[in-house]
């Protein structure tokens, strides 16, 4: 029989481990995101577990298991969902029934001012969803303008007509940003759960992935500086105005810097694609058609948020074309130092070269001086030995050093170069 990977379950339960709300008109959503502000997707998740607890205390609720990501149970009158994500958590309330005076702030207070201070992050996103039943047309449209500022008011029928939505994207002065949904009455409760969360994911994701267009502008300031010194390297590479050396070490100091920068923006520029991605699938998926006239979700953010994720390719485009550029010239560098540094080393092999000449010529010399030396006092000595010899038979002096010279002089030369050649 065959066995199951250990993996198999959990990874099928994943599938299902976020549901959609179940909601029914009328009701608001109050949805609130928290992040770190820095290094959030190393943050301690203890500490978001014991903020959720502390919350699920107030309200005398039960516990999530220990290792849990997420989290359903009542808070109060409204029903909590809590989810752990890479970079934040996410907080949604959903009670029954609007308030009399559309998004009162006091509908968020399901989450604790004192509980909110001392929470391990920062609001990324606060959003208040009121959910009505659909009316005649030109009622919604009038609440609409009532409730946001018309310049920015983006409205769209969605799901195959079962929802009208609605939003200006603009924070409240109670820093909420707001959402309205009116909704068929026989809309099923998961149809308007899943509008609503989508509508919480496209301002998360909106939110996260903006926080790429900070870095991005305090990148270009420091690219900005950076590409004229580039530039000037490169454009002077085949000048002699500056030492091949010198501009090679100043070179790698740039390059170590862009290098330190795309490591620094890397995380961040790869999740702004990745939420930017998710921005675009929420709305595609919602399937908006236009009211009068109106602009839909799509078309605001196409003509407000699509320059900002523009911006932010274009930056790590530049940083990623920078480092290239440097890398080339850093080569081409490298290969005029190589040069430089063999035309030295030749010249210094043909200074070897004469200066090895010049020591056998004096090596020469040096041998025939020893000849010559070792010949007079070999000769002498020779002399000293045959003046015996050379009175018997009554040879003079004279002719006998004659005779002794060339004969000395050949056999101290042959025994200098046997000497020589077993040296070698």
């Amino acid at each position: 029989m065959t066995t199951d990977h250990p993996l198999r379950y959990a990874l099928v339960n994943e599938l299902h481990a976020r549901p959609f709300p179940a909601l029914a008109a009328p009701c608001t959503a109050a949805y609130l995101a928290i992040k770190e502000p820095l290094d959030a997707q190393n943050r301690d998740r203890n500490a978001d577990r014991a903020h959720l607890l502390a919350l699920l205390d107030r309200y005398g609720s039960a516990h999530p298991q220990p290792d849990a990501t997420h989290f359903s149970g009542p808070v109060g009158r409204a029903d909590l969902k809590w989810e752990s994500h890479t970079e934040f958590v996410t907080y949604s309330a959903f009670t029954p029934g609007v308030s009399a005076r559309a998004f009162d702030p006091a509908e968020m207070e399901v989450f604790p001012a004192d509980w909110l201070e001392v929470a391990p992050g920062k609001r990324v996103a606060s959003v208040l969803i009121r959910v009505e039943e659909m009316a005649d047309e030109a009622v919604m449209l009038d609440k609409l303008e009532d409730w946001f500022v018309p310049e920015s008011l983006a409205v769209a029928r969605v799901v195959d007509g079962a929802a009208l939505i609605a939003g200006d994207f603009r924070i409240d002065p109670a820093g909420n940003m707001r959402f309205a949904v009116f909704v068929r009455p026989d809309t099923g409760a998961r149809r308007i759960g899943r509008i609503v969360q989508r509508l919480c994911e496209v301002e998360t994701y909106r939110a996260m992935s903006m926080l790429g267009l900070m870095r991005a502008r305090g990148l270009t300031g420091r690219l900005n500086a950076l590409d004229p010194r580039l530039s000037d390297l490169v454009s002077g590479l085949d000048g002699v105005s500056r030492p091949a050396e010198a501009a090679l070490h100043e070179l790698l100091a740039i390059s170590a810097e862009l290098e330190s920068l795309a490591v620094q923006h890397s995380f961040r520029f790869g999740a702004t694609g990745a939420y930017e991605a998710i921005v675009n699938q929420r709305i595609a998926a919602l399937r908006e058609e236009r009211v009068q006239g109106r602009q839909t979700f799509g078309e605001f953010m196409m003509r407000r948020y699509d320059p900002a994720m523009r911006t932010v390719k274009s930056a790590e485009a530049r940083l990623v074309s920078m480092a290239e550029r440097a890398q080339r010239a850093a080569e081409l560098l490298r290969t005029r130092v190589d040069v430089e540094r063999s035309a030295q080393n030749q010249k210094l092999l043909e200074s070897m070269d004469r200066r090895a000449d010049l020591a056998l010529r004096l090596q020469h010399t040096v041998e025939g001086l020893s000849v010559v030396a070792i010949s007079y006092y070999a000769v002498s000595l020779a002399g000293y030995v045959a003046y015996p010899l050379i009175e018997e038979l009554g040879v003079s002096k004279g002719v006998a050093m004659a005779v002794l010279t060339p004969l000395v002089v050949l056999g101290v030369w042959w025994a200098l170069r046997r000497i020589k050649a077993g040296m070698q």
